[in-house]
């Protein structure tokens, strides 16, 4: 089975089209290093929970709106490789590719699939 990068992160509303400009410059990176598809996703019903939400997990303020991310790799071993390629590119310095976000409220993590359907 693949394996998946999940990332959520908020987005300032006005920066909607400097996030997708950004991500359209910085994903292909991943494919290029052996990732399999990469998938950007604006909140769009995103509820407010009774007790945790996505919201409150990256401290998503009023006028910015959460949004989903994944990567999928053909597995483990080459998202490890990809993933060093691409903190050793001088593509990704945030001086000269800045993210239009506050990256520290981003959350991410690596999953492997236990059932596909």
């Amino acid at each position: 089975m693949s394996y998946v990068d999940g990332f959520v992160l908020a987005v300032p509303n006005a920066n909607r089209q400097a996030f997708l400009d950004f991500a359209s410059r910085f994903d292909p990176i991943f494919k290029e290093f052996g990732a399999l598809r990469v998938v950007e996703c604006w909140g769009d019903d995103v509820p407010d929970g009774k007790q945790t939400d996505f919201r409150r997990a990256v401290q998503c303020k009023d006028d910015e709106t959460v949004v989903f991310s994944w990567i999928e790799w053909p597995d483990k071993e080459t998202r490890d490789a990809g993933m060093k390629k691409m903190m050793e590119d001088p593509r990704m310095d945030p001086k000269t590719n800045p993210m239009p976000l506050d990256g520290a409220r981003m959350i991410y993590g690596g999953f492997r699939p236990i059932l596909d359907i």
